[in-house]
């Protein structure tokens, strides 16, 4: 499979990766994007913050596992190019450090593999993070990445849009094939008010599903939680833990798991 093959883009429509783009300060979004992100902001105005909050805690997370040893990432539902790049935050640590950047859309891969997966030990693939085994046996994936060694697997922002069973299972799939010494780098979303996830489908092209946070650290048994454990964004990165009462509809989750041992 080609994976830089030519995709249709119909700027009409929004995606939810270009919104991301749009909070994030980037420049690959159009008009019904930055429609989408203001009537989401109607929902919870705090988003925005919360997606650069997101980032911190991506890069914080995926520095400390280079700094573990880990030298090779493998980031699902990877989203369009953001700088600091998945790349580029464990290269500070490790010049060598490997990546593969999987999504499910073909814009998003059509852009990574443009702008970033375009050197050494760095590759852009099609793939669903739901399936896990489809994904660590991808031969565009297994490019830059030897499954036989730890790894970081990193699921950030992506498995709030994926049915809570299937996400579940999935992320246990990965767990189980994972080898010791590997880490998990999950955030998600959780909505304290059950009725401001049933809004949000009104207006994306996907449902969002809340993760609470002990189902968050129920889908990670098998691993050693990292501390804080499960934390809102900017905790986890300060190492203050838990979820304040900040009056928030939706709160960004955080979490970290290390395989220290066979299952």
């Amino acid at each position: 499979m080609n994976e830089t093959r030519a995709v249709d883009l119909d700027p009409s429509k929004p995606n939810i990766a270009r919104v991301y783009d749009f909070w994030l300060g980037g420049k690959d979004n159009f008009a019904a994007d930055r429609e989408l992100a203001a009537k989401l902001l109607e929902i919870d105005p705090g988003i925005p913050k919360q997606v650069r909050e997101n980032r911190a805690f991506l890069t914080s997370a995926t520095a400390r596992a280079a700094a573990d040893g880990v030298t090779q990432f493998l980031d699902l539902g990877a989203g369009l190019p953001s700088h600091p790049a998945v790349h580029e935050a464990v290269r500070e640590v490790n010049p060598d450090a490997r990546v593969a950047y999987v999504d499910n859309d073909p814009v998003v891969v059509a852009h990574a593999a443009a702008l970033l997966a375009n050197g050494p030990g760095l590759v852009a693939a099609r793939g669903d993070v739901a399936d896990p085994d489809a994904v660590l046996d991808n031969p565009a994936v297994l490019k830059v990445i030897d499954p036989g060694q730890p790894l970081c697997v990193i699921m950030a922002a992506v498995l709030h849009y994926v049915e809570p069973e299937r996400a579940s299972a999935a992320v246990r799939r990965y767990v189980a094939r994972i080898p010791v010494g590997s880490w998990l780098v999950i955030s998600v979303l959780y909505a304290s008010d059950a009725a401001s996830t049933g809004r949000i489908p009104l207006y994306t092209a996907a449902t969002i599903h809340s993760t609470s946070p002990d189902d968050l650290e129920s889908w990670l048994t098998g691993t050693e939680l990292v501390p804080p454990g499960v934390a809102e964004h900017s905790r986890w990165v300060s190492g203050i833990g838990g979820i304040p009462s900040s009056g928030r509809p939706v709160h960004g989750l955080s979490v970290v798991g290390v395989k220290r041992h066979d299952l």
